[in-house]
């Protein structure tokens, strides 16, 4: 059920490892947070929590490193150069961990849900965002978008392209016709170390452009953590994943 892959990626010129859970269903790809590795979901439970839809054959469970995240938190090399990483990373997803996942799918054209939590909910937002062609919904949890922030210097254009806090306003034509037809979800917490009020940014931005999206609030009594992403996700499975009926 589990298959895990590696490879040298040009794009990021490193070793890259993305790992699938099950063997049927529609293709779920899940960001780690900032530093995590392909793994870190299986980890953090949230296989586990998700195990009876993988085994029933519903979804198939994608994850891969998070480079950029990994990238910023240890502030590999200039903030320059991690600008270029987060460009590329995206770039590497959309052509080498799509190619992956529509291969092993046998399926040249099969639509990919996406999520993640924190830095990987600004992955997943990015995603469909970026590459609604490919990408047909996200599920981002207490998403982190403003990354800016972390790097402490000026927006080049590697950060511009990969930011869609910063792309989301100037979409237009058919990438945006595109966009119109996909969907995010934006889910946060109000406790400790969450900040609902980048989901709601987020929400205003696509909102602005017309695309469909909703920003659920889980109250203050969840913080900033793993035990919030697993109830999420066994929460959303039937919105994301619709159950075909019998018959």
């Amino acid at each position: 059920m589990k298959k895990r892959d590696t490879w040298y990626s040009e794009r990021l010129q490193r070793d890259v490892t993305m790992v699938r859970w099950g063997t049927y269903g529609m293709p779920f790809l899940f960001f780690p947070t900032a530093g995590g590795d392909a793994e870190e979901i299986e980890r953090f439970h949230i296989i586990s929590t998700l195990a009876q839809p993988i085994r029933e054959g519903r979804i198939k469970i994608y994850s891969c490193d998070s480079v950029a995240g990994r990238a910023i938190l240890t502030e590999e090399g200039s903030p320059q150069h991690r600008m270029w990483v987060m460009n590329q990373y995206q770039e590497y997803v959309r052509h080498e961990v799509v190619a992956a996942i529509r291969s092993d799918c046998d399926s040249d054209d099969i639509p990919i849900a996406a999520a993640g939590a924190s830095i990987g909910a600004f992955q997943a937002l990015a995603s469909v965002t970026r590459y609604p062609d490919v990408f047909s919904k996200a599920l981002c949890m207490s998403g982190t978008y403003d990354l800016i922030r972390f790097l402490q210097a000026a927006p080049n254009g590697d950060y511009l392209a990969a930011s869609p806090l910063d792309y989301i306003p100037r979409l237009d034509g058919h990438h945006l016709e595109i966009l119109r037809s996909r969907w995010v979800l934006l889910a946060s917490g109000e406790g400790e170390a969450e900040n609902i009020g980048q989901s709601w940014n987020v929400a205003r931005l696509l909102g602005d452009k017309g695309v469909p999206n909703r920003v659920d609030s889980w109250g203050p009594d969840w913080k900033h953590d793993w035990p919030l992403w697993r109830n999420m996700v066994l929460t959303y499975l039937d919105e994301l994943f619709p159950s075909v009926p019998a018959g």
